[in-house]
């Protein structure tokens, strides 16, 4: 019977990260409709409204945070024209400095791409906020004046929440990169960000529901 184990173990580990992928999707909701529901504390209205593509990284551990470790692994939509948001394509965020406002047992980040530049750059395999893409702490609120400055200076704004606190925070260094290994949990082939996002024909998972209905709910335009 022993012989038999390790072909029921690799039978089995397929499922057991799609059901992981699939429970991180749902987080990333969740945590996308509590930082909603809070609007004189969250993300301003009218910035969701005009962006391009939105980052959910749910739960970073504390304890990841070491120079050169994978600190976190999420999910992102992109608006597509006429059709709403994509289907999600995962990636993984690693190194860079997220000073002091991280703190905490576990922190989520959330980003919002504001223009096509930034968006094209999401969509590569590899970029560094900062660098390959300009980035700034995201404004928390209802400031119209925090809205216009930002909207018009950097191309991905960034927010974190660690123990209820939901505040801007430069990831300038980070580096972003496409998970495929996810990808392929949940889609059953390695796809490209870039083709999720863009193709038009892969369809998402049914475990994508949540994540796309609450991007849908609060920032339906196509």
């Amino acid at each position: 019977m022993l012989r038999y184990a390790p072909l029921a173990l690799a039978l089995a580990l397929p499922v057991f990260a799609a059901d992981a992928n699939s429970e991180r999707l749902g987080k990333a909701a969740v945590v996308f409709q509590e930082v909603m529901d809070t609007p004189d504390k969250g993300i301003p209205q009218e910035l969701l409204a005009n962006a391009e593509c939105a980052v959910i990284i749910p739960g970073l551990k504390k304890g990841a945070f070491i120079v050169g470790a994978k600190y976190g692994r999420g999910f992102f939509s992109c608006r597509n024209k006429g059709s709403g948001w994509s289907p999600p394509a995962a990636v993984r965020i690693e190194g860079g400095s997220f000073g002091l406002q991280i703190g905490g047992s576990e922190t989520d980040v959330v980003m919002l791409v504001m223009n096509q530049g930034g968006a094209d750059r999401l969509l590569s395999s590899k970029f560094t906020l900062g660098g390959d893409a300009s980035v700034a702490a995201g404004p928390v609120g209802r400031s119209a004046q925090a809205e216009t400055d930002a909207y018009m200076t950097a191309q991905i704004l960034t927010w974190s929440r660690s123990r209820g606190a939901f505040a801007g925070l430069s990831l300038s260094g980070a580096t972003l990169r496409q998970d495929l290994d996810v990808n392929q949990a949940l889609y059953g082939k390695p796809y490209e960000n870039k083709d999720i996002i863009r193709s038009g024909t892969i369809v998402a998972p049914a475990s994508a529901a949540s994540f796309l209905a609450v991007l849908n709910k609060h920032s339906s335009r196509k």
